[in-house]
């Protein structure tokens, strides 16, 4: 306030984060909607299409039960642990010790962040491929460690890497935080990468965390692996689960965390400092989910199927090349090479002023995102060839003249 000393000072861990650029978006996006303009959201990975019949009607009759309104338990009801640890045998034959070796979380984000603090502290090391979604870099920075970046590339490379900064970096290596399928670059890996990152942590002593968010947003034929099929892995590696992509449940927030019991415990002694876990009405809905909806999961990517189609088809046909993903519910775009120049926030301003779509700019996960957009799949078929019609006003004077707009 004018005329007064400002006494309050945050710790310093403040000075370490940047502002959160996502958020910065959102507040343009919706500042414009006030305005009643109609702003084309493909940034965020928000789904928006419904969530299970089921699910919501579970939730219905569950929450008029009083019983349900009372404080849960940090680590998850003892019946959704149960459904989790069936999940995954039934998708990956991996047999799990629903009491020792699962936790739910408050979404993945949630736990990813308090695992960093359970795992992580000053004078540590994480190596993180990057670019990255921002909380597998920052949930290591607020717990006090220094991160080790290492490109996405070629897996052969990459493991590479990870092995050489294990044997020179000091401090070494105490965890290495997985991503795959990736997010933001929509990479992908084989059970053969995941073996040799599991062989290289028992050589190396460090553990693996890797968030599996869209471990069933596949495409073509592409099944993606899971961490925990590799035999041993439990001995040194956790697996983060969520709902919100493969059911729409992001607002349910509703993640897992499986493997390894001593991590699995330790992030139980800090979830239970922090909080008292899910609504239980939600996590009894998430039941049903887990149990009774594997046929929607198969309808849904069909649906980011076509989508990613639509949009990549619609895309080239602009000029602007890109590769359709063979996972997750996003395109990793390289900037046209006419407004490279701009970097990747510029030019995704431009197009919030001038088309009115909202892309998400590939700085935003860090410096080795620069020169790309993450677009997300998450509107309809329709809103999709709006929006890549509303693109064209940007990116017209390089594409292909003979592509006319009825091509969208």
């Amino acid at each position: 306030m004018e005329g007064k000393e400002d006494f309050i000072k945050l710790a310093d861990r403040m000075d370490l984060l940047p502002p959160y650029l996502f958020g910065r978006l959102n507040g343009i996006k919706q500042e414009k909607r006030r305005q009643g303009i109609d702003v084309i959201d493909l940034a965020m990975g928000n789904p928006n299409d419904p969530t299970p019949g089921p699910v919501v009607d579970k939730l219905c009759a569950v929450v008029r039960d009083a019983r349900n309104h009372r404080y849960s338990v940090a680590p998850g009801i003892h019946n959704l642990r149960r459904e989790i640890s069936r999940y995954y045998d039934r998708q990956y034959g991996v047999s799990l010790v629903p009491e020792k070796e699962v936790i739910c979380t408050i979404g993945s984000k949630e736990g990813v962040s308090h695992l960093s603090l359970a795992l992580l502290g000053p004078g540590d090391a994480v190596i993180v491929p990057v670019p990255a979604f921002p909380i597998h870099i920052y949930s290591a920075v607020i717990a006090g460690a220094s991160v080790l970046p290492v490109p996405v590339q070629d897996d052969e490379t990459l493991l590479r890497t990870v092995d050489t900064l294990c044997r020179d970096a000091r401090p070494a290596p105490k965890a290495l935080f997985l991503n795959y399928p990736h997010n933001p670059t929509t990479k992908t890996v084989s059970l053969s990468f995941f073996e040799e990152a599991v062989r290289l942590a028992k050589k190396h002593r460090f553990v693996i965390v890797n968030d599996f968010a869209y471990g069933r947003v596949t495409f073509d034929g592409y099944e993606a692996p899971s961490l925990l099929q590799v035999p041993g892995a439990r001995d040194v590696a956790v697996e983060f689960g969520t709902l919100s992509k493969s059911y729409n449940m992001a607002g349910w927030r509703v993640g897992y965390c499986v493997g390894n019991g001593k991590i699995v415990e330790a992030l139980g002694k800090i979830k239970g400092y922090y909080d008292y876990g899910l609504f239980q009405a939600i996590q009894i809905a998430a039941i049903v989910a887990l149990r009774d909806c594997g046929d929607f999961i198969e309808e849904q990517v069909k649906i980011y199927e076509k989508r990613r189609d639509v949009l990549c088809d619609g895309l080239n046909a602009l000029g602007w090349p890109v590769e359709k993903p063979k996972a997750s519910m996003f395109v990793w775009a390289r900037i046209p090479e006419p407004f490279r120049k701009m970097g990747s926030l510029a030019f995704s301003m431009r197009l919030i002023e001038e088309a009115e779509v909202v892309l998400s700019p590939g700085i935003g996960f860090g410096p080795e995102g620069e020169g790309y957009l993450r677009i997300a799949l998450v509107e309809n078929e329709q809103r999709i060839r709006q929006a890549l019609r509303q693109l064209r006003r940007v990116t017209n004077g390089t594409a292909d003249r003979t592509a006319s707009a009825s091509s969208f």
